[in-house]
């Protein structure tokens, strides 16, 4: 069993943006920019939000809160993002979820500039993805595939099962998966006999937040596991939706959690961000 070290790799990502952010700042004094939209005091939103503030200093990019009231109205955001929409200083949006009740979340993620939709949201960027052309991709799925391919891990033609059916995880996630050319079932809440198709599975991609689902014997032997979810225990302990003590045993390959996808979701968005800043600057200079 090895693990599928996303911590480490996190790292060696961030090291390579921070050189080319060095390289754009000489290059045309061009600095990337995130803008965050965070709406109410959602505990782990905020800490998340502080996490990404904190990756972006540490890479030299230029970084801005939009720290909202959770009674904050639709319209209110609306100003804010077409404001940023407007910035050239801002190359990537980010609207931090799940956002209050009173807000509409579709109607904000569409009014996102597409070219400044780091976190690969808007219609726009799910089209090409699904279509298999260059755009934004939703960071989570796209760190998980940069994790596969650090460990020389080819999907092509393998047996991959993807639980959830999220837009942020897993219909993005199993899209890649198809453009890889891998073979992709996505089980979800209704599907019956997740066991039966789980054993069956060279790669099993898991991300609904329940913690223990899958377990030693649901999978087959040598199998690769990618635990994307994220749950707390009673006593106040980060972990995922796998049994990892006794599923590591049978496993080739295994995430952590933590350490595993979570680190290469943020290491994804500075990767976005500093994508999005590079083709705003060749654009800038083709005027």
């Amino acid at each position: 069993m090895q693990l599928l070290d996303g911590k480490l790799l996190s790292k060696k990502i961030e090291l390579e943006v921070t050189a080319d952010v060095k390289k754009l700042k000489e290059t045309c004094g061009c600095t990337p920019g995130l803008a965050v939209v965070l709406v109410g005091q959602d505990p782990a939103s905020a800490a998340y939000v502080n996490m990404k503030k904190k990756a972006c200093d540490r890479v030299g990019f230029y970084s801005i809160t939009h720290d909202m009231p959770a009674h904050i109205s639709q319209e209110a955001i609306e100003r804010t993002i077409i404001s940023m929409n407007k910035n050239d200083s801002i190359d990537g949006i980010l609207i931090q979820l799940p956002l209050p009740e009173q807000i509409d979340t579709t109607k904000l993620l569409e009014l996102v500039d597409p070219a400044k939709d780091v976190d690969g949201f808007h219609p726009f960027n799910v089209g090409r993805l699904l279509t298999n052309l260059d755009g934004f991709v939703p960071c989570t799925p796209l760190g998980v595939m940069e994790l596969l391919r650090e460990y020389n891990i080819d999907v092509k033609g393998k047996n991959c099962v993807v639980i959830g059916a999220s837009n942020i995880v897993g219909k993005p996630m199993a899209s890649l998966l198809l453009n890889a050319d891998a073979t992709v079932e996505i089980c979800h809440i209704f599907t019956d006999d997740l066991k039966r198709h789980t054993l069956n599975a060279d790669v099993v991609l898991v991300g609904v937040g329940v913690i223990n689902l899958i377990t030693e014997d649901m999978v087959k032997d040598d199998v690769i596991i990618v635990d994307i979810g994220v749950s707390r225990t009673a006593e106040g302990k980060l972990v995922g939706d796998v049994d990892f003590a006794n599923v590591s045993k049978k496993s080739s390959y295994i995430t952590p959690s933590p350490g595993g996808v979570g680190p290469m979701t943020i290491a994804m968005l500075l990767s976005n961000t500093l994508k999005a800043a590079k083709i705003n600057a060749q654009k800038a200079k083709d005027q």
